[in-house]
Parts: structure tokens; sequence; C-alpha cells
């Protein structure tokens, strides 16, 4: 890759670096939020389900508003909305009011991802791709290694509200420093936005996450509350699809699947982040709750396995150029599997932290083997008018799966601890937390079995996502005969070059 597309790489890396460092450094502050706000853990599990969710509202209209505004106005105003909702959460004073400034933050962010890996994508041929997604998938390495750490420092000795400010300084310079790196796109007032289209999916979703959220309240999915939304949301997207493929401008572009890999990728993605992201708020709640230890150890533990996550990104996004994708993808959800079931065998009421850790790193390996990867292989038949649908469909089937993750998770745990632990009545974990040391040890190893049960559940999400893996392209990426001049892409509100029409999807 030339100079100019290393240092449009770099400063992407900034927007998706404040969008991970956000995602977990809010996991970390969960117990916190739900003893400070006197709420539950499935409640506070929405601190995070709405912010994903927000994300994928707002990620299928990026084409349509980097047409409609031009793409740099786009990106910066995505970059300031973010900032801004970051302020604004800080200052939430009940959960009602955070989860709203989450959307806030959500709706800026969401935008970030599918436009800035567009961008990074279109800039470099096909076989060069891989490479460009290892720039792309550095924020996987910092973001989970500063987040958790300096978020479990603010909340020991500052506030949890310091977790959300500490993005202002890096929003504010990415903002300032966008004005200089990206180029000036000419904007066109008469895009189109397939508003029906996003009417369809957006709630849809929301029903369908919220339906997941409350089955532990509820008691199993077998329950009016729980099924009422899930059916409602699934109709809604359903209908969604239907729409998609029979209007000239759909919200998502979904006949990309047709792609070689594109449809395996999407849905392996899909699995494997409800899987893993699902599974972050477990530790914390059994360091800070089970265990009653700081929110700044449980965020140390989780090093080892972000510093693997990056590391293994850098080379397994480079490997997947030259060798096959299916391979370097099976492994990676493998290993991943056998770290987090691991973890699930051996936990109990004072497993050593140590050993958490190493088998945190071996999760970490396959992580970092496994979704970037996937990303890239599943992009790399794509056409360059192609691209801008393609990474708006997988970062946003990505984003759904976060929220879809998370709710279940967190559901799962919140019903587990009712089972294991009948005596917390129906506070749970929070109730637990609220309890002095020698009446916690009481309920540690019932706990303790709630948290191994919820991680085994986690396990079970990843190992799907190796089967549907297997349909990945087995070979390596067509040769190129160098560079292309930098570009930078305009989005049409269809998913392609702004400007090329493109006919009706059928």
């Amino acid at each position: 890759m030339d100079r100019s597309a290393y240092r449009l790489g770099w400063y992407l890396t900034l927007g998706g670096l404040l969008v991970v460092i956000d995602t977990t450094v809010s996991v970390v502050a969960m117990p916190r939020l739900a003893e400070d706000l006197d709420t539950g853990i499935a409640a506070i599990g929405w601190v995070t389900s709405a912010y994903a969710l927000a994300l994928v509202a707002v990620m299928p209209t990026a084409a349509w508003v980097a047409e409609r505004f031009g793409t740099r106005r786009a990106y910066l105003g995505a970059l300031t909305l973010f900032t801004a909702g970051s302020l604004l959460a800080g200052y939430a004073w009940d959960i009602g009011s955070l989860i709203a400034f989450r959307v806030v933050q959500g709706l800026g962010g969401g935008l970030l991802n599918p436009l800035g890996m567009a961008i990074a994508l279109a800039a470099v041929p096909p076989g060069r791709r891989g490479r460009m997604m290892s720039l792309a998938g550095l924020p996987v390495l910092l973001g989970p290694l500063i987040g958790p750490v300096l978020g479990g420092a603010l909340l020991d000795h500052a506030s949890w509200r310091w977790i959300f400010w500490i993005n202002m300084p890096v929003g504010v310079a990415a903002v300032l420093l966008g004005r200089w790196v990206l180029p000036a796109t000419n904007a066109q007032p008469g895009a189109r936005l397939d508003l029906l289209g996003l009417l369809l999916l957006c709630p849809g979703l929301a029903l369908a996450v919220f339906g997941l959220s409350v089955t532990g309240d509820q008691g199993g999915l077998l329950t009016g509350p729980v099924l009422v939304p899930l059916v409602a949301g699934a109709a809604l997207v359903a209908a969604f699809a239907w729409r998609a493929g029979r209007v000239p401008h759909p919200l998502l572009r979904l006949s990309v699947l047709r792609s070689p890999g594109m449809a395996a990728g999407a849905a392996t993605v899909a699995l494997f982040a409800a899987g893993y992201f699902g599974s972050f708020l477990i530790l914390p709640a059994y360091v800070q709750i089970v265990r009653g230890d700081s929110a700044t150890l449980a965020g140390t533990l989780g090093i080892p396995q972000a510093v693997a996550t990056g590391l293994m990104l850098q080379v397994a996004t480079r490997l997947v150029d030259r060798v096959s994708p299916r391979l370097v993808v099976g492994l990676g959800i493998a290993t991943a599997v056998a770290g987090t079931a691991a973890r699930a065998a051996v936990l109990d009421a004072d497993t050593s932290y140590p050993l958490l850790a190493v088998l945190g790193a071996v999760t970490g390996l396959g992580t970092g083997a496994t979704l970037m990867p996937t990303m890239a292989a599943a992009s790399r038949a794509l056409s360059r008018d192609d691209i801008p649908a393609g990474t708006t469909l997988l970062t946003t089937v990505s984003n759904s799966a976060v929220a879809t993750g998370t709710a279940l998770i967190a559901a799962a745990l919140s019903w587990l601890v009712g089972r294991f632990a009948p005596g917390l009545g129906e506070g749970g974990l929070v109730a637990a937390a609220r309890l002095a040391a020698t009446d916690r040890a009481a309920y540690a190893a019932d706990l303790a079995q709630a948290v191994r049960f919820a991680l085994a559940a986690s396990a079970v999400l990843l190992a799907l996502a190796w089967l549907t893996s297997r349909r990945l392209p087995g070979g390596r990426a067509a040769p190129t005969g160098g560079d292309p001049p930098p570009a930078e892409p305009a989005l049409s509100s269809a998913g392609g070059a702004a400007g090329r029409p493109r006919p009706p999807s059928r």
C-alpha cells in the first residue's frame, strides 16, 4: 500500500477505537451501574444492547448519508454526534437517561464503521484487502486493552461517569484531524432513503432483542412477554428482507449475499460475535460480585485476551490473502471454543486468576483469527461498486449480533442466578453485590455455577460459527499487479458508486 493509503488507514482507526473502547469500558462498569442506579443486571445489559441497536439502526443509512451530505461531512458529523453522546452519557441521572444517551452515541458510532471500512477497502486492490483489514483491526487490539483497564481504574478511583467522558479528547482530536486527512466529496441532495425499510428493520431488531432480554426475568422463552416481541420482531425483519429484494433502492442490498463467501461470512460473523461479545459481561460480574474484588482487577484480567486478539489479528488478516480463509477461520473458531469451554470447566468460587487470564488469551488467539479475517474473506469477491453495500451489510450483521448476544447472555445469567442462588430473591447478582463479604461467601459457589453455565452458552454459539465457516472460500486471493491510485469512494444510497446506475435487485 502507498503512503496515502496507510495515512488514511491509520486515521480511520481513531473512529474504530472510539467505538470499541466504548463497548468494552461499559461492560466492566455493569455491576457498578446496576448497584448505583438501583436496577437489575438484565436492565443494565441494555446499556450495551441499546448502544449496539442504535449502531444497527443507523448503519444501513450510511450510504444515503454519505451521498446526501458528502463522505467527509458524513464521517465528521458522525464523530461529532458520538462525542456529544459521550458527554451526555456522563451526565445521566438514571438508567433510562443513560440508555437514551447511549442511543445517541450509537447513532453517531454506527456510521463510522461502514463508512470507514468502505473507504479503507476501496483504497486497495482485492489482493491487498487483508493487509488493510489488519490496519483497520488495530482498534480490536487497542480498545479492549485500554478500555477495561482504564475503565476499572476510573470506577475504583473516580466515578462511572468518567468511563464515558474519556471519549472526549479522542473524539475532538479525530474531528480536527479529519478536516485534513479526509478529502472533500460532493453532496447529492436528491439521494433517496428507503424510509419504509428503515421503519421495518429497526423496530424489528429492537423488539427481537427486547424479547430475548426479558427471558431471564420471565422464566423462559415460552411466555407472553417474551414471545410477543420476539414474534413481532421476527415478522418485521422478515418483511424487510422480502421487500429488500423487490425495490430498486433498498436500505440493505441483500443481493450481495450471492457473492461467493458473503452469506457464509455474514452467518459466521453473526454467530461468533453473539457468543464472543455476549460473554463480555460474565468475567467482570464474576470478579466483582462473586469474588468481591475491584473493577480494576476485572479490567486487568482482560489484558492477555486483548493482546492475544490484536497480535493474532495482525497475522491472520495478512494470512487470508495467501492461504485458505476456511482453514484460518476454522482454526481460529476452534481455538476460541477451546479457550471458552476450558474457562467454563475450571471456573468455581476460587479459581486461579492467572489461569483464567491464560485461558482468556487462548480465546483471544482464536478471536483474532476469526472476525476480521472472516470479513476480509467475505468481501474478497466484491467489486469496487459492491464494497459499500457489502461492508454495510457485514457491519450491520455484526452489531445486530452484539446486541442479540449481549441480551441473550445477560438474560441467561440472570435466569441461572435465580436457579442456582434462589436465596437472593429477585435481586440476583445486584443483591449479591450489596452483601457483606462474609454473607457473599455463602453464595459464592452457587453464583460461580451460574457464571460457568453462562460461559458454556457462549461456547455453544462459538461452536455453531465453526459450522457456517465451512462455507467460506477455500483458496487464496487472486494476485494483483500493484496498488491503484488512491481514491475516495462516493457511496450511493443503493450501495454502489455515486453516479453509476444500478439495476434493481430481483
